[in-house]
């Protein structure tokens, strides 16, 4: 049975609502590893590295690693879809806005904080489930991580992760910012949680096909 433009359309417009949602459940799991208040995850680490040596502060730091992170995909011929931009617009902003009303205290337990990262690594992995599986592209520095892997396929994308992050780690290290137990656990148990979901669901990442931006802008407004 042939689909109709209009079929394809809300199709489209599915897998971007399915996007979003997985976006939104990426956030709260982020807010959750900051919320543990046990150190900086790696490429926040690298992002104040940055900050102490150049004039931009630390959001603007963190915008420069996310348009490095698109250009090299670019470089790798990865596509660039809807995810991308609205991980840009979403994750960061929303993720503030958790942390702003947050009802709960500020966590002092070491104990507490590493079940709290844990758990965001966790909420972080089925976010990413959710708006990878829609096709729609990666977020900057999740599509980094995948460009990367699949160069590397015989590696489990977890893995890749946990070698992702410790480069990062190091040259945020070198560049002055700061590392703390909840770094270390980000490195080596984030991409392990991230592995353990994925590989329990039967989920690779790197078997998706990315719809770039412009393909999906002609399907929504391609005419019946």
């Amino acid at each position: 049975m042939t689909s109709t433009p209009s079929d394809t359309r809300i199709r489209v417009l599915r897998s971007i609502l399915q996007t979003l949602c997985g976006l939104l459940i990426y956030s709260f799991g982020v807010y959750l590893t900051i919320a543990a208040n046990i150190g900086l995850a790696p490429w926040d680490c690298l992002g104040m590295g940055i900050a102490k040596h150049t004039p931009l502060n630390y959001g603007s730091s963190m915008v420069l690693i996310s348009v490095t992170a698109v250009l090299i995909q670019l470089v790798l011929r990865e596509n660039i879809g809807f995810a991308t931009l609205l991980d840009a617009v979403i994750t960061g902003n929303l993720t503030q806005l958790l942390n702003d009303y947050s009802p709960y205290p500020e966590n002092h337990s070491i104990g507490l904080g590493i079940a709290l990262m844990l758990l965001g690594f966790l909420f972080i992995s089925i976010g990413m489930y959710l708006y990878m599986s829609a096709e729609q592209g990666c977020g900057p520095k999740d599509g980094l991580l995948i460009a990367i892997g699949k160069r590397m396929p015989k590696i489990p994308i977890g893995v890749v992760e946990i070698l992702l992050w410790a480069v990062i780690t190091f040259a945020g290290w070198l560049l002055g910012g700061s590392v703390g137990i909840g770094t270390l656990i980000s490195v080596f148990f984030g991409g392990a949680v991230m592995h353990l979901f994925f590989d329990v669901i039967g989920f690779e990442p790197r078997k998706m096909k990315h719809k770039c931006l412009t393909e999906s802008l002609a399907q929504l407004f391609k005419k019946v």
